[in-house]
């Protein structure tokens, strides 16, 4: 009989957007599949993405992930221009593409993705529809994340 896998928590993750979990209320999230080229799926094997400043656009029914940075490796894009910065489609449902499009319409409401991902042999983008904070929101959870360190603390020197 065939042994499953178990999934490690956070050893499928490729990158994440920690900035975007502090800049923004996050509302709802969805989960794409990325239309890539081989020598990004090589660079994501080998961790060469990163997430900051990225976001969606849905543009004639489709979505696109715009800013994200994947380094193209010296051996695998030898024979190959490759664009590190390129536009990337992400592959979602008609439903909730419109979903994503009418949430964003709504003022102060964007779409941003949250992290890359392997599932199975596939990259996945979780994407979440955010609303901005306000600067005293921000305040309010750096104050709740160093009370949280603290507690950490005090229980480990307890213990």
């Amino acid at each position: 009989m065939a042994k499953k896998k178990a999934n490690k928590p956070g050893g499928n993750t490729i990158a994440l957007n920690k900035k975007a979990r502090f800049e923004y209320h996050i509302e709802e999230t969805f989960e794409a599949g990325l239309a890539l080229a081989g020598w990004e799926v090589k660079s994501l094997r080998a961790g060469k993405a990163q997430l900051t400043d990225t976001y969606i656009l849905i543009k004639d029914g489709e979505a696109w992930l715009l800013g994200s940075h994947i380094t193209p490796l010296n051996t695998a894009s030898t024979h190959v221009l490759a664009d590190p910065t390129r536009t990337r489609k992400l592959l979602l449902h008609r439903k909730e593409i419109a979903r994503i499009f009418s949430r964003t319409q709504d003022k102060g409401h964007t779409c941003v993705p949250l992290k890359l991902y392997w599932k199975k042999n596939l990259v996945k983008c979780e994407l979440a529809l955010v609303q901005g904070k306000k600067l005293h929101d921000k305040r309010a959870t750096e104050k709740q994340r160093d009370w949280n360190r603290q507690k950490a603390r005090i229980m480990r020197e307890n213990n």
